[in-house]
């Protein structure tokens, strides 16, 4: 029998996360958004409550939650500010790494790094020349003695400049490809130089920066996994972590479904309120729809995260799905404010601002149709 019933564990999980995406965030939400600043503040109090970190271990000091419930988290985050909810969550997309291939001497000096106090990681794959193509990336690890040599830069690398530690991807093997690629933890203090710190369209509240590497010396036991095999510790990364954006996706489609909910019932033109003009009905339950089927989708993708078996195929989905249908709600949610939906008073043009990178980052709607076809057309063993 399928059951999609929620333990009181994870409905009070969802409504801790609410009532503080609520009364924490979206207070605050537009400003951070306008001025582009770091909310440390808010990073400090959600990992008070326990908001961050959720999936690392609790040998590591952390809840141990399963992917189901990080997702419920993640929705409300999103609803409350995404920008916010990505500077909060992408620690469990710097840690996974870790925790799927490090030894246990990295797991229990990293993992507990996070847990210990509100400090920060960044994970670092995408480079100026090497979004969608991982393999074509020119950051290189060259072996010397008992230490790796890390030079190359990292592009737009959430909480990069705020990061205590940095899960980094580099050539070991530059004539392999993607069977050349290692995977080391890096310390900040080692030497990394903060280049640049983007200045974006939307999640203005999370830091973007560029990452550069320039003779950065990092112990040979903190790479993580084994060496040439960091191409697939990435995508067996992406597999746990690509629910979670779903779920931020979800959040974003949902508050402008509301927002344009509330607005039509409040705004009349030709005598009656909007919401009375089958128009607008269309456009209200065409989101709802997406709403609901993206969430489906993402819930599927974790469960069987939690479960153990394998989710590529709905990872990818729920992922693809939910930003395309973010991007849609949003501006259909623009649409239903008319001229005021284009004007910054109003909250639609921020959730359609932040929808728009749900389709590019841990992986672009296009790579994640390709990820969608092999899964279907070719056989699970290739």
């Amino acid at each position: 029998m399928v059951d999609f019933t929620l333990t009181d564990e994870q409905k009070d999980l969802r409504e801790m996360a609410h009532n503080f995406a609520e009364n924490e965030i979206r207070p605050v939400a537009w400003e951070y958004d306008k001025d582009g600043t770091w909310p440390q503040e808010i990073i400090d109090k959600a990992w008070e409550v326990g908001l961050m970190n959720t999936h690392i271990e609790e040998e590591y000091g952390g809840p141990g939650l399963d992917y189901l419930s990080g997702c419920l988290i993640e929705e409300e985050l999103g609803w409350g500010c995404s920008g916010i909810g990505t500077s909060l969550a992408a620690n469990g997309l710097a840690a996974a790494p870790i925790q799927v291939g490090g030894s246990e001497e990295t797991k229990k000096k990293y993992l507990e790094m996070l847990t210990e106090s509100p400090k920060m990681a960044a994970f670092c794959l995408t480079e100026p020349d090497a979004g969608s193509d991982v393999a074509g990336m020119k950051t290189r690890a060259e072996k010397k003695g008992d230490k790796y040599v890390l030079n190359g830069s990292k592009c737009f690398i959430t909480n990069g400049q705020y990061a205590d530690f940095y899960t980094v991807y580099a050539k070991t093997d530059p004539d392999a490809g993607s069977r050349g690629i290692s995977a080391f933890v890096v310390d900040r203090q080692d030497g990394i130089t903060i280049d640049k710190k983007e200045d974006k369209m939307g999640q203005r509240a999370s830091n973007t920066a560029t990452v550069t590497f320039n003779d950065v010396e990092v112990p040979a036991e903190n790479m993580i996994g084994e060496e040439n095999k960091g191409f697939k510790l990435a995508m067996m990364t992406l597999d746990r972590t690509r629910p979670g954006v779903a779920a931020m996706a979800v959040g974003i489609a949902r508050a402008a479904m509301e927002a344009a909910a509330d607005y039509s019932k409040e705004r009349q033109q030709f005598g009656v309120p909007i919401a009375m003009h089958q128009a607008i009905q269309f456009l209200i339950a065409d989101m709802a729809v997406k709403v609901d089927a993206s969430r489906l989708l993402t819930w599927q993708s974790a469960v069987q995260l939690d479960q153990g078996i394998r989710n590529t195929l709905t990872s990818s989905e729920a992922k693809r799905f939910a930003a395309d249908s973010a991007m849609e709600v949003t501006t259909d949610a623009v649409q239903v404010f008319g001229g005021y939906g284009f004007i910054k008073e109003y909250p639609v043009e921020k959730f359609m601002r932040d929808a728009k990178i749900m389709q590019l980052y841990e992986g672009t709607s296009q790579i994640q149709r390709m990820v969608i076809a092999r899964e279907i057309l070719l056989p699970r063993n290739v």
